[in-house]
């Protein structure tokens, strides 16, 4: 089977790389265009997908825009039986129904649920205690394709989005590799999505990240951790701007103060005010300063 593989960041890497390892014609990746980063934008930076290919002597395609004919023509010349999509952006009809066997995505999430731009997060967000990944094949509204096979995790209480993030990163290139290895044997038993449990999962942007204290502990704290890493919560404190990375509900009697203020507890931690309690955090990020534990912060700044 010849596949051409798509994907651009870190996450995509095992998927494109068991493929290889076993044995499977990746003719080509398809990846996002390098970019100017650093001081000064003077530094070339690939995406990992690409420093993947280079490595191990695959055709790297970078175009700027899917439906450009030149693109298409290069793409149609591959002769691809099969396109493999991981963490790449939204394709067009004529990119994913160009092969024969189609087109398959790897998804961060336990389709129908969570459809969008950022599964993971909506799924730590929203309290779930399960999640997982979907392989799907592609068709014209996002997500909505027939699934070919799930596998699914536990949400610990202590996980942030970017834990599970790495924990489905790993458990993604078996599935792929299944999900290939059965559309290479011709017996797929594709399931149509229930659209009566569908809920969406759209792309989330910094200003997001505001907290309100005036919410429940356990949502502020489900915040914190469906934001962490990127692109965090954050409050405003003494002028400068706080990222809040990790935290707990403090099981302890609320101290005194208003919501959605910054004191010290009874150990030196870092609490939260909310409206009906606290919560203590673990891991917090000053503006311009690096990471650091609350208890470093509440010795430091409070």
């Amino acid at each position: 089977m010849r596949i051409v593989f798509m994907g651009t960041p870190e996450f995509a890497v095992p998927s494109l790389d068991i493929l290889v390892r076993s044995g499977y014609e990746v003719i080509a990746v398809v990846t996002s265009t390098d970019k100017l980063l650093g001081r000064g934008k003077k530094k070339m930076v690939y995406s990992p997908v690409k420093k993947y290919a280079l490595d191990h002597d695959i055709k790297v395609l970078q175009p700027p825009n899917l439906k450009a004919p030149d693109f298409l023509e290069k793409l149609r010349s591959l002769k691809a039986d099969l396109q493999v999509i991981v963490a790449f952006r939204m394709l067009p009809e004529v990119v994913w129904d160009m092969p024969p066997l189609g087109s398959v995505n790897l998804h961060g999430s336990l389709l129908p649920a969570y459809r969008g731009a950022a599964p993971i997060n909506w799924a730590v967000i929203r309290g779930e205690q399960i999640t997982g990944l979907t392989t799907f094949q592609l068709k014209h509204q996002i997500d909505t394709g027939a699934i070919i096979h799930q596998e699914s995790i536990i949400i610990h209480p202590e996980d942030t989005a970017g834990d599970i993030h790495d924990r489905l990163m790993f458990l993604g290139a078996p599935l792929i590799l299944k999900t290939v290895r059965t559309i290479e044997k011709g017996n797929v038993a594709y399931k149509s999505q229930d659209d009566s449990r569908v809920s969406h999962a759209p792309k989330i942007y910094h200003k997001d990240g505001k907290l309100d204290p005036e919410l429940p502990s356990e949502e502020i704290k489900n915040k914190i951790q469906g934001l962490s890493p990127y692109p965090a919560a954050w409050i405003n404190f003494d002028g400068i701007k706080i990222k809040l990375l990790r935290a707990r509900v403090f099981d302890q009697k609320r101290p005194a103060g208003k919501a959605g203020e910054l004191v010290k507890g009874p150990r030196s931690e870092t609490l939260f005010l909310t409206k009906n309690g606290a919560i203590e955090i673990l891991e917090i990020q000053p503006e311009g300063k690096s990471k650091m534990t609350g208890k470093d912060f509440a010795n430091g700044y409070l």
